[in-house]
């Protein structure tokens, strides 16, 4: 089956992954690549991480005592190391590990009594890590609030707050540095306000883009281009301007389904997306893309660009 149209047409591997019965595949909610071409997933099984090759292939998984928050995942080379920053929900925490799962730093609630008490809590969703080494935290399911450290893991500031107006974020559930632009700025998926906001790294505002967008999860940046993983079943990319270029995938109404987006493979359609949540772009602009389906099993799909 083959998806898109133009410049951007993709030949669809529908269920992407060849996992034993013995490995219990969770939520999907993150996926990247390490310089090796190797692909890792992070989802909510007790092996959270998952290793494999670009044709799905196995390689290997480690297990993680906090897997059943797994939800964001970036992978960042520092000093010619890669590492994993792994956003964890349920445990209220960011680990950051080897590829092998060493943990080297944790980050958990902020030093801000004003933000969080017994009642609200800290629910990051994603990271972003500057080339200055420092690190953004988006507590995106607790009280919309960037926070800003170090590379050593020390609070410098926050940005953003609950809200609606420019500035403020209503679920920043994902983000990435964009460098699009030529300089750094943090592209932040403000999902329930269905936008897009730019930010300096300081935390100041800059923009905003808000056509093209049902429920933004986060932003791909890859090269001049802009892939946005929409939980409201399609993909959207955008080019240097913010301009669309295509929707990818697109089943309308899908997620006014019952129970959406904890659909059974029943009703998984090959070709259309029932609830985008991450996704990554290789060298050759294939695109692997993490499904939000239920709790017992996720999904992969890769679009190969032809």
């Amino acid at each position: 089956m083959e998806i898109g149209k133009k410049s951007h047409r993709y030949h669809v591997v529908d269920q992407w992954g060849t996992f034993p019965t013995n490995l219990k595949i969770g939520t999907t909610h993150a996926i990247v690549e390490d310089k090796a071409g190797q692909i890792y997933i992070h989802h909510t099984g007790p092996e959270c991480i998952v290793i494999c090759d670009p044709d799905g292939n196995l390689l290997s998984s480690w297990e993680a005592p906090y897997h059943a928050g797994a939800h964001g995942m970036i992978l960042n080379e520092e000093n010619g190391q890669d590492f994993l920053y792994l956003a964890t929900t349920s445990a209220g925490l960011v680990v950051k590990t080897t590829l092998d799962g060493e943990e080297v730093l944790r980050i958990t609630t902020p030093p801000r009594s004003d933000i969080y008490d017994d009642d609200r809590l800290f629910v990051p969703t994603e990271t972003a890590v500057a080339s200055n080494g420092d690190i953004y935290i988006a507590d995106g399911y607790g009280e919309s609030w960037i926070h800003r450290y170090s590379a050593a893991g020390e609070y410098i500031d926050s940005f953003g707050g609950p809200g609606s107006a420019a500035g403020q974020l209503q679920c920043p559930h994902g983000f990435k540095i964009d460098t699009r632009s030529g300089e750094e700025r943090l592209l932040v998926a403000d999902r329930a306000n269905v936008r897009l906001q730019y930010f300096a790294l300081d935390g100041t505002y800059i923009s905003s883009v808000a056509k093209g967008l049902r429920f933004p999860c986060t932003v791909n940046p890859w090269g001049d281009e802009l892939y946005v993983p929409d939980l409201h079943s399609r993909i959207s990319i955008f080019d240097k301007k913010d301009k669309l270029i295509a929707h990818l995938g697109d089943r309308p109404d899908c997620w006014e389904k019952e129970d959406w987006p904890n659909l059974p493979k029943s009703d998984w359609v090959e070709g259309a997306f029932s609830s985008p949540h991450d996704l990554h772009v290789d060298a050759k602009g294939n695109i692997y893309v993490a499904e939000w389906l239920s709790n017992e099993t996720g999904k992969i799909t890769k679009l190969i660009r032809l």
